[in-house]
């Protein structure tokens, strides 16, 4: 009896062993899951909140044209802003992200129009797509209203809503695809981290060709510095805008890494810093003139 129950015990315990040891793989892959899913949150968390600064940049934009442009242009540019984003943002869920983000070939892609079809995430990330997508359709829309400050008080309010409808449709979205979708510019080793060519360039060249087509101002001498109606809602603009790139530049890791976006954040502080004093130092020299207004525009382009 006392051999059977040997014979009986070994298996036993055998399985008891197994057991234990597949308890605990089984709590250790629990508490990685864990583990993982915080991650995720939190750097979720934190792209909304830098993409909830980039969002607010447009009252930025507002108050600094406004500021900057005769009282009799205020409403105008205001409601520009408004619904040059509006616009912007049906072009970008018709197609705009499909065409910058989605499978395709070296230039433009040709999946996820009307937002249909996405995954839950983007490989290599770990935020879910929606977030991703409303990041990127803040840049989007910040590169819409650089075009329109360029044009201020030159441009018909019809005019407006058009181009912002196109740049976020197709215009941004194809530049977008060559350098952060894969496309050919990326193949060729081309980088861009936060948007100093998609979103500035984009949005300055967007601008440079409405101005041609607008042809030279009838209002204004050769070489005269206008200034604008109220300089403190420009000044107000600019200390928005200054808030918003420390959403834009560290948002644009994608993740809450803590060494690499408070490098990102000292840096984006520093670049506006000399930028601005780069400029009144030059309009000095120039001028012989303490001129605060250049001071804030170089401030949001040193950004």
């Amino acid at each position: 009896m006392w051999k059977r129950l040997r014979i009986t015990a070994v298996p036993l315990i055998v399985l008891m062993l197994m057991g234990i040891c597949t308890g605990s793989a089984s709590a250790q892959g629990a508490q990685g899951a864990g583990e993982e899913t915080v991650i995720n949150a939190v750097d979720t968390v934190w792209v909304l909140i830098a993409a909830f600064l980039v969002f607010f940049m447009q009252c930025g934009f507002g108050f600094l044209e406004a500021g900057f442009v005769r009282s009799k242009n205020v409403v105008n540019i205001m409601a520009e802003n408004i619904m040059d984003t509006t616009a912007t943002t049906v072009g970008f869920i018709i197609a705009g992200f499909g065409l910058m983000f989605g499978e395709g070939n070296a230039f433009f892609g040709t999946e996820w129009f009307f937002m249909q079809g996405m995954p839950d995430a983007l490989p290599e990330t770990t935020i879910p797509i929606l977030a991703f997508f409303f990041f990127h359709f803040a840049f989007s829309a910040a590169s819409s209203t650089i075009a329109s400050g360029l044009m201020a008080e030159r441009t018909d309010f019809r005019a407006g809503l058009i181009y912002s409808f196109f740049s976020g449709l197709l215009i941004y979205p194809i530049f977008g695809h060559w350098v952060w979708g894969g496309g050919w510019l990326a193949e060729l080793g081309f980088t861009d981290f936060a948007g100093s060519s998609v979103v500035h360039l984009v949005g300055a060249m967007i601008g440079l060709a409405g101005t041609i087509v607008l042809g030279k101002r009838k209002d204004k001498v050769w070489g005269e510095t206008t200034t604008g109606h109220n300089m403190p809602l420009a000044a107000l603009g600019t200390f928005i805008l200054w808030l918003g790139w420390f959403g834009f530049n560290p948002g644009s890791q994608l993740a809450a890494d803590p060494k690499a976006i408070a490098l990102i954040t000292v840096t984006t502080d520093f670049a506006a810093t000399t930028g601005a004093i780069t400029a009144m130092m030059l309009s000095y020299i120039h001028t012989k003139k303490w001129d605060p207004g250049m001071a804030r525009t170089a401030v949001w382009e040193g950004l």
